[in-house]
């Protein structure tokens, strides 16, 4: 008998169809990729088997855990399967967490509220738990608060909390989207041997199918709130039928860049042994210092694209910050067409300013909702001096056109669009003033798989069209394989590794540029592992 075996679920929100004719089912220690992109019903999967959808939402169906019709059960009886036999791991752990509580009173909790512990017991309890997911005391004690831990360490608290009660059935919602390749790797094989260990059933949701081949048991692809194939990993690749998971694979996959001739001309902008320190007064009294960029040089010529890649905390962002001008620097210079946006004022500063542009990672919180996108793009256009609201007009149109939107965009509200969509406004934004640099801050990490490819190609067109050189952030050694001429490899604010990417890529030399690589998630070869693995 089936651990969780969900059939016929119908979801509708304000009589609009969100989910349709849901059929899916998980063994006990068995691992169930569900994949498919933004609104096509992937979350609100899990939300109905732990009896959290909205509140006007109307459901159907049946939903059964262990035989057990969840969906004939009181409120309250939910609340004790809830974190009891069903543990949930949302995809961002600063909103899972509360801020103002520790981690161990965070995980505690669960034993106390479940288990009808003591105080003392449940703390114990607590640390145990807390270092089962791999955080020991020494490593991130039990009396931390979630900021003070990273990204990773916060992601594994929140696997504590789910895990706890070791519960037969894991739900986890995009739990490593967000996080750097190591991490990631780590998190997704402590997920992998807590299903085993445990003999729990696991629910794992991604876009990402090179992250599920090498995880999942089957995997169920969904599309517009129904499951358009299924099947056993990873036979599932080799007898893909429907078209769009044929264009999730080709998605998946990315294309290396073809090799181009090294650049001659001058540098458009160039960082010089920069060194960023950070300092500040301990609570106790005294100072505390954190180097986060350490004697970084770069240089990027007209139209070159250069990748930097690295862990959280490696100095990527410092980095990128310094460039913009926004970072004062402890040591070295930065020019930008020649000039050092440190010593410039008034307009030589917003001439600098005009030269180099950026592109958040968010499209969501990087554009003003309350704006239309005439507002939104146009933003930037008080460093060219005055302009006639047709010239505005006209301006923005061009530019929206540019990125493949319509001139009529400009009249609606980025919540009328979708994330790629939003992306290309912001895109458009960077493009307004016709700089000769771009900072692209994980621009595409948060975006799935097709639209990723889509504005990829989008960037390559615009470098290849306009000579745009671009300073590409990210921690998807895919995505640097795809569009960068050269890359950069940061850890612990040094740059351990530079030279063009196809050479880096194909022999690393330094241990922390091989982590990476191996790290990284590729469908091709977790594929081949899983074969070899099966043979």
């Amino acid at each position: 008998m089936p651990l969780l075996d969900i059939k016929d679920l119908n979801v509708s929100i304000g009589g609009k169809p969100i989910l349709r004719s849901i059929a899916l089912s998980v063994a006990p220690g068995e691992i169930l990729g569900l994949v498919g992109e933004s609104g096509s019903g992937k979350s609100m999967t899990l939300l109905s088997a732990m009896r959290l959808l909205p509140a006007n939402a109307e459901a159907t169906g049946q939903i059964t855990l262990d035989g057990d019709d969840l969906t004939k059960k009181s409120e309250r009886a939910m609340c004790a399967v809830r974190g009891e036999r069903i543990g949930m791991i949302f995809q961002e752990p600063m909103t899972a967490l509360n801020p103002v509580q520790t981690i161990g009173a965070q995980v505690a909790e669960m034993f106390v509220q479940h288990r009808r512990m003591n105080a003392r017991d449940a703390v114990k309890a607590a640390s145990e738990q807390l270092a089962k997911v791999g955080l020991s005391a020494d490593r991130a004690p039990p009396n931390r608060y979630p900021h003070q831990l990273s990204g990773g360490q916060r992601q594994r608290v929140v696997i504590a909390m789910a895990t706890a009660l070791a519960p037969k059935l894991l739900l986890a919602d995009e739990p490593t989207t967000a996080l750097d390749v190591t991490t990631q790797a780590g998190i997704l094989e402590l997920l992998k041997s807590l299903a085993r260990r445990d003999g729990a059933g696991l629910v794992f949701v991604t876009h990402d199918l090179a992250v599920v081949a090498g995880l999942a048991d089957r995997i169920a692809i969904m599309k517009d709130g129904a499951i358009v194939e299924e099947g056993p990993a990873p036979a599932i690749f080799r007898t893909m039928q429907h078209p769009y998971s044929i264009v999730l694979r080709t998605a998946a996959t990315l294309p290396a860049r073809a090799p181009r001739a090294p650049l001659t001309e001058a540098p458009i902008a160039e960082a010089k042994d920069i060194s960023i320190v950070y300092r500040a007064r301990g609570l106790f009294g005294g100072k505390k210092e954190t180097v986060a960029v350490d004697g970084v040089s770069l240089t990027l010529a007209p139209g070159e694209i250069v990748g930097v890649v690295g862990e959280s905390g490696s100095g990527k962002s410092t980095l990128a910050r310094a460039l913009l001008g926004v970072q004062p620097l402890t040591k070295g210079r930065i020019a930008i067409g020649g000039d050092d946006p440190a010593q410039a004022r008034g307009p030589a500063l917003r001439a600098i300013r005009k030269r180099i542009q950026v592109v958040f990672q968010d499209p969501y919180g990087s554009l003003n909702p309350r704006h239309r996108v005439e507002r939104v793009v146009s933003e930037p256009l008080h460093l060219a001096g005055r302009l006639s609201a047709q010239e505005r007009r006209q301006r923005v149109e061009t530019m929206l056109q540019r990125v493949g939107l319509a001139a009529s965009d400009a009249d609606r509200y980025p919540h009328a669009f979708s994330g790629g969509q939003r992306q290309r406004i912001a895109i458009a934004r960077a493009l307004i003033l016709e700089p000769k640099v771009i900072v692209l801050d994980e621009a595409v990490s948060a975006l799935d798989v097709t639209i990723r490819a889509q504005i990829i190609e989008l960037l390559r067109d615009l470098s290849d069209r306009l000579g745009l050189a671009y300073l590409f952030i990210t921690h998807d050694l895919s995505v640097v394989r795809a569009l960068a001429d050269r890359v950069l490899v940061m850890q612990n604010g040094k740059v351990v590794k530079e030279g063009r990417t196809a050479e880096v890529f194909a022999a690393p030399k330094h241990p922390y540029t091989s982590a990476l690589l191996a790290a990284s998630p590729d469908l091709e070869a977790a594929l081949r592992a899983r074969e070899e693995t099966k043979s």
